[in-house]
Formats: C-alpha cells, sequence, structure tokens
C-alpha cells in the first residue's frame, strides 16, 4: 500500500543512491539513470542520497542535477531524502552554521531551492544539542532551500527532544537481518508513537544478504566494506552461516536472499506497535532494481523461522571502523 509523505506518494520500498556516486568506479551517468528511470517506474520514488556520496563534482545531488535537466517529468515523482552536515574530514558539523553551509552547498550542488524534501545530519553532533541542530534545520526550511527535517542514527531520547522543537518527517537507521538493534533500542517504539516514517538503509547488509559476495577477496579493492570489521577475512566465513540460512529460505519460496532480506524488513512494519519502515537499497542495474521491488507477504511461519535463526546467531564484529562506530555514539 502506497504512503503519502509531505503531499508525494512513494511506495513501500525506496531507493538509495549511494552506491551510484560513492564508490572506487562509479557508474556512468546513463547506467545511473538507468537504475534511477527503473526504480521509479516500480514506484520506489523515496530517494535517500548524500552530500558527501562522492567528491562535489560528482555526488548523489548533482547526480540528480543532471538527471533532473534529462527527465524534468520525473522530479515531482520524487520523495527524496539528504544526508549532510559532514566535514572534509568525515567528522560531524550540525552547528547553526555547519547546518547552513552543508544546506547551502547541498542546494547549490542539485540547482535549486525546495527540491530536496528532507534534509538530515547524517550523524548527531557530540559536541551541539539536538535542539541547536533542529532549530537550525527548521530556519532552512522557513527560507525555503528545504522542504522538511529528518534525522540519522540518533537515539529514542534524541528523537523526542527533536520533536519539541520542529517537525521530524523520517529517521533513518540501519535495519536488516545483519543489524537488528532498532528493535530492541526504543528507537522504532518512538518513532511509532510520534507518527515519524523510518528509513531502513542497508537492507541487505551492504550486499552481504544478496548471496553475491561469497568471501573477502569477492570485495573490490578500494571498496570501503574492505576496511569494516564484518567483512574481515577471519570473521567471513562465520558470517556467512546467515547468508546461508536466509537463502534456505528464499529457495524454499522461490525467491532471492535479498528478496526475503528486503520483506523481513517490509513484514516489520505491519506489526502492531511498529511505524511505517521504509527500506532503502540501493542498485546500479535495472535488473537488481526490478529484483529489489519484489514484494511479497511473509507468512507468521517464514517470521518465527527467520526469528530462530537470528536467536541462535551472532554476528561477528562491529558495523563500521573504529572512527565510524565513534560517530554513532549517539545511536
Amino acid at each position: 500500500m502506497p504512503h503519502t509523505i509531505q503531499g508525494k506518494t512513494v511506495g513501500n520500498i525506496g531507493f538509495g543512491l549511494m552506491g551510484l556516486t560513492w564508490r572506487p568506479n562509479p557508474a556512468t551517468n546513463e547506467q545511473a539513470f538507468a537504475a534511477i528511470r527503473e526504480a521509479i517506474s516500480l514506484n520506489m520514488t523515496y530517494l535517500n542520497g548524500g552530500e558527501f556520496y562522492g567528491p562535489p563534482s560528482h555526488n548523489s545531488l548533482t547526480l540528480l542535477k543532471a538527471y533532473y535537466e534529462q527527465y524534468p517529468q520525473d522530479r515531482d515523482k520524487i520523495l527524496l531524502n539528504i544526508k549532510g552536515c559532514i566535514t572534509p574530514s568525515f567528522t560531524v558539523d550540525s552547528s547553526p552554521a555547519g547546518v547552513e553551509e552543508s544546506v547551502s552547498r547541498s542546494v547549490e550542488q542539485i540547482g535549486g531551492k525546495g527540491l530536496i524534501d528532507q534534509f538530515e545530519p547524517a550523524r548527531k553532533d557530540p559536541k551541539v544539542d539536538i535542539e541547536v541542530t533542529v532549530a537550525a534545520l527548521q530556519k532552512e526550511v522557513e527560507k525555503g532551500n528545504i522542504r522538511g527535517i529528518s534525522l540519522s542514527e540518533v537515539s529514542a531520547e534524541t528523537i523526542r527532544r527533536a520533536v519539541r522543537v520542529a517537525k521530524i518527517e523520517s529517521v533513518e537507521v540501519e535495519l536488516s537481518l545483519w543489524q537488528t538493534e532498532p528493535l530492541e533500542n526504543g528507537v522504532l517504539e518512538a518513532c511509532a508513537e510520534l507518527g515519524i516514517v523510518v528509513l531502513a538503509y542497508s537492507p541487505l547488509g551492504r550486499g552481504m544478504l544478496t548471496g553475491q559476495i561469497k568471501s573477502h577477496d569477492d570485495i573490490p579493492e578500494g571498496d570501503y566494506r574492505r576496511t569494516l570489521p564484518r567483512f574481515q577475512p577471519e570473521v567471513f566465513e562465520k558470517n556467512m552461516e546467515l547468508v546461508k540460512e536466509v537463502q534456505k529460505l528464499a529457495e524454499k519460496k522461490g525467491l532471492t536472499a535479498a528478496q526475503i532480506a528486503i520483506n523481513w524488513v517490509l513484514a516489520l512494519s505491519r506489526r502492531p506497535g511498529m511505524p511505517v519502515i521504509i527500506p532503502i537499497p540501493g542498485a546500479s542495474k535495472p535488473e537488481r532494481v526490478r529484483e529489489n521491488a519484489v514484494e511479497v507477504e511473509l507468512s507468521e511461519e517464514d517470521m518465527r523461522e527467520i526469528g530462530t535463526v537470528l536467536k541462535t546467531f551472532e554476528v561477528v564484529g562491529e558495523r563500521y571502523n573504529e572512527h565510524g562506530m565513534a560517530m554513532l555514539s549517539d545511536s
């Protein structure tokens, strides 16, 4: 069932832009446009990108600017969420000045005011109270630079503090079979209570849950996943155990492992007491976009089977390297 958010209609599954620009060999505009067009045709119109997803000359914003120039008819179909407030040294700056600068750059890169429906600091700035950050973002809404405010990787307490200052449209969290912490830390509960949409990033565990990566050696040189603890050679085989179990269930249902992973997130969203949860898988090829767009209803038996697997399996390794984990201090 589609959702109406900020006056725009979006499907149950969104589309992540990160992999189109932020990788050693980015997709060409022609390849990226084909993937985006396919997503839009399948009602995956809730797009998620970042100011820092690539250099200033080629990131989510500049890609979309070029896309809109070629396909202006698609602009109003897209609900766009953009992350920012990350410095060149990859630290967080969501001070009022940092917010203003990041929003200003983003507006310039995408080609005008009002094209960014939701803007969010990629992480909570430990040096700045969330009330100060949200007030600065609200000023950008009032100036017409952005249409709404979102948050990313924040705690339930931070969400509750933020909504006292301004309307929060969405909260982005990592949620997947490989990362179930939001089910236990109160974030989903807070979003349900406050009517906030949840964007589930990395629903495919950064590609691990697709079953396409069989070993550490399958990760291309220069790919950031080579630095992540969960992908290291010494733990890879252990972490593959979950993938193998997901693949078994997928085979029984005539689906791919990726489709099971995405539809598990959708099944959570349908449960009582849960917020609207929209997974945002990324893909650079139209055929992969089509695979990720398939919606099926997992039965209670399917969910119990998956739950049993999750109870007996523990992912080895942190989500990010040491620097990345330090940036998650609020979540």
